[in-house]
């Protein structure tokens, strides 16, 4: 007789395996439809920085840190040597141009200055009584010719007569001969002194004109000399501030030594490093603006150094328009320095987001920002406050700016 078998009610293994397997099935549908295969990381959107994406004008520039330093400095060298005997002016006051800041004395110089004008003052008496004689001789060479000239008018006079008396018989040939001769003679001779006056004008002109030329040159050393005994004293040559004074009462100087510095406070520069990476913008002629006190200051470079030191290079700034008012020797300001002209451009927050990613990726949020994917984009130029987006993003869409080291590898964030 047959046995009738109840069926047992109640959850199976074979239960439990179709449900695990309908999970697993699940699972996978859900990520290959919903999650797209992406590798995410739950964050707290709280703790994330996130800017939108704008369209505005991007200004080109970098914020340097700049020194103001005087637009001139001046060096004071000791032009004579010597022995510092006193000090007019101290270091750090102001000072004018021909200010006498120290007086030195070198007996030496002064015992040489004397021998030099005895020396200079006895060739000069000597030219000098030189130049007398030839005017004496001058005078000579004058009277001479008179003489002569008399002489002829005579003798001139007497051969007429005894040409006279000779034709009449009345004399010997031999003393009308004797008087034609003597006049001949001195005609002759009238004529050679002539040629000697003409040639010792000329010799007498060009000694007189070497002469006065040593008369003026000695006159000139003479003046030299007496200038190295006022070179003893330290003058300051321009107005300013005697910045550093490197001498003492009793102090021996050697000439030519360097003592002190004179900061020309008319106006200033900024001296200014800026990073290596920009040494092909930076140029002469740029222009910067310094912030002081809530007002703007106009700068332009003046000079760009060549040389580069540790990975920075420097740059001379001066004021194109006013100074700022109680500037000092030393100070340190911000100034925006312009490397290009404004331009209208799609701009993004700075953020700490670049370290990571360079500038080739970044995470967008979605439409209803529950979640942020990655995606591609292309940085331009960069300033202090914005990204320049050449491609990836469009005004309006929000991104994460904010560091990515939690992220890993993930390519979608969800926010909690």
């Amino acid at each position: 007789m047959d046995i009738i078998i109840e069926k047992k009610k109640g959850i199976k293994k074979k239960h439990i395996y179709i449900a695990l397997g309908v999970l697993v099935f699940l699972a996978l549908v859900y990520k290959a439809f919903f999650t797209g295969n992406l590798s995410t990381f739950r964050a707290d959107k709280e703790k994330l920085t996130i800017e939108t994406v704008t369209e505005g004008i991007f200004h080109d520039y970098i914020t340097i840190t700049g020194i103001v330093e005087p637009i001139a400095t001046v060096f004071l060298d000791v032009r004579e040597g010597g022995r510092v005997e006193e000090k007019f002016i101290e270091e750090g006051a102001m000072v004018k141009k021909g200010d006498i800041i120290l007086r030195m004395s070198n007996p030496d110089l002064s015992l040489s200055i004397l021998n030099s004008e005895s020396q200079l003052a006895e060739k000069n008496n000597f030219l000098r009584n030189t130049m007398v004689v030839m005017e004496q001789e001058k005078l000579q060479i004058k009277r001479e010719l008179l003489n002569l000239e008399f002489d002829i008018k005579r003798k001139k006079r007497t051969y007429g007569q005894n040409k006279t008396l000779f034709e009449e018989a009345l004399i010997s040939k031999e003393e009308f001969l004797k008087s034609e001769e003597d006049f001949h003679f001195a005609k002759r001779s009238y004529e050679l002194y002539l040629e000697r006056q003409k040639q010792d004008s000329i010799y007498r002109f060009i000694q007189i004109k070497q002469m006065e030329d040593n008369l003026r040159n000695m006159d000139l050393n003479l003046k030299l000399v007496r200038q190295r005994q006022e070179d003893l004293n330290v003058i300051a040559t321009v107005d300013g501030q005697l910045t550093m004074l490197d001498a003492e009462i009793g102090q021996s100087i050697s000439g030519g030594g360097r003592i002190g510095q004179i900061h020309v406070l008319t106006s200033y520069k900024v001296l200014a490093q800026i990073d290596e990476h920009f040494i092909d913008k930076v140029k002469v002629g740029l222009t910067a603006i310094l912030e002081r006190q809530g007002q703007e200051f106009e700068l332009k470079i003046r000079k760009v150094l060549p040389e580069v030191r540790e990975g920075r290079f420097s740059v001379e700034m001066i004021f194109t328009g006013i100074n700022p008012d109680n500037m000092r020797t030393g100070q340190t300001y911000y100034t925006r320095l312009q490397l290009g002209s404004p331009q209208k451009s799609i701009l993004l927050a700075r953020g700490n987001f670049y370290q990571q990613t360079g500038g080739q990726w970044i995470f967008v949020l979605s439409e209803d920002g529950k979640y942020a994917e990655k995606r591609m984009i292309k940085v331009g130029r960069q300033n202090p406050k914005y990204y320049e987006l050449i491609d990836g993003l469009q005004p309006g869409e929000q991104v994460i700016v904010s560091g990515y080291d939690n992220f890993g590898d993930s390519k979608r964030i969800i926010f909690k």
